[in-house]
């Protein structure tokens, strides 16, 4: 029995933020100090690291539930399922749900729960729950939804990944410049098909040194309160730690799909920043000798930013629908899907389509 993905949708907001709406930003050093260079040159070193020239934020009356919500009406609209036979809806998100304008996050009822309430789903063992596992919760929750069918406690599992990643972020802090909001959700069930669906995983937590390379810390303004907390990173340690583990966590999870690395039609890796992502590709082709091949690695993150446990899903659901500049999967193509993010938590899967 193979766990397929039989819908898949996404919410990308309207609100479209570029990089030189930051030109009027006072960026600021760790310790508080102003930078010794112009935003213009912030920025333009910005772009060339990451890749990103625009990001969408969510609507001031939106939050992460509303986000999953459209996401999860477009993937049941996509499958053609009845939304009362779903057995479980697993959302993985990071930090609630937070109204603009505030720095408070909501998680009661779960946001899960309010995803239900918001599908109008009357079954009451449909169960909902949230996880937390940073970027890669997404594919985290697909793993969990697999376990879950493949045991019998489930036939049908609603798989989201949302976030308002613009509402934690310290606006003095360039970091700030990467994240965006968004989400994208997932119908999995079993089929009989044994030649299509999930075909092998790997899932790792690496929790000493790695531990705290994201962490919720203060402004570097020494002028705003220090109790109120924003999303931070020692960006240098996330690269290496993703180029040391995520290359391996893919051959360990091809390996054992049985599968040639020159049947891999796609990789579909966590946007999180344009060079990483290249350099993660290229080593992990390298563990097999080869060289990575073009258009192997659609990539969204130029439009859209980061929006964490949103951008894998997001960019599959771009990916099915043609939406991707020179890419396009076919039936029968196999698929790597990856990702890294606090924890330090990497996880992976091979997919037959």
């Amino acid at each position: 029995m193979k766990i397929k993905i039989i819908g898949i949708g996404s919410y990308i907001p309207n609100k479209e933020v570029s990089n030189t709406d930051f030109g009027d930003h006072v960026f600021l050093n760790e310790d508080g100090t102003p930078f010794a260079y112009p935003n213009e040159v912030v920025i333009k070193k910005f772009k060339g690291i990451t890749g990103i020239e625009n990001r969408r934020y969510a609507e001031d009356h939106h939050t992460s539930s509303d986000l999953a919500f459209f996401a999860a009406e477009r993937a049941i609209e996509n499958a053609k399922i009845d939304r009362e036979t779903l057995d479980y809806i697993i959302f993985a998100h990071n930090f609630g749900d937070v109204k603009s304008g505030t720095h408070q996050t909501d998680i009661l009822p779960s946001l899960a729960t309010r995803v239900k309430n918001k599908l109008d789903i009357k079954n009451p063992k449909c169960v909902a729950y949230d996880i937390l596992f940073g970027c890669p919760g997404w594919i985290e929750g697909v793993l969990q939804a697999n376990a879950f069918i493949k045991s019998g406690m489930a036939k049908r599992v609603l798989v989201i990944g949302a976030e308002t990643l613009s509402r934690v972020v310290d606006d003095h802090d360039r970091d700030s410049m990467i994240y965006s909001d968004g989400a994208g959700a997932s119908i999995l069930e079993a089929s009989d098909d044994e030649e299509t669906g999930l075909l092998s995983y790997e899932s790792a937590t690496y929790a000493n040194d790695e531990a705290n390379f994201l962490y919720f810390g203060k402004s570097y303004n020494p002028d705003l309160d220090p109790d109120i907390k924003y999303i931070k990173m020692y960006g240098r340690k996330i690269y290496e730690f993703a180029l040391s583990q995520v290359p391996c966590a893919m051959k360990s999870c091809l390996d054992k799909s049985g599968i040639g690395i020159d049947d891999v039609k796609k990789i579909l890796i966590h946007q999180a920043n344009e060079k990483m992502d290249e350099a993660i590709v290229a080593r992990f082709y390298k563990l097999y000798d080869r060289t990575a091949p073009e258009n192997i690695m659609p990539m969204s993150i130029h439009d859209l930013g980061n929006s964490s446990v949103a951008t894998v899903p997001t960019l599959y659901d771009l990916l099915i629908q043609g939406k991707l500049e020179n890419h396009e999967i076919n039936k029968g193509d196999v698929v790597i899907f990856a990702s890294v993010g606090a924890g330090m938590n990497v996880n992976a899967f091979v997919y037959r389509y």
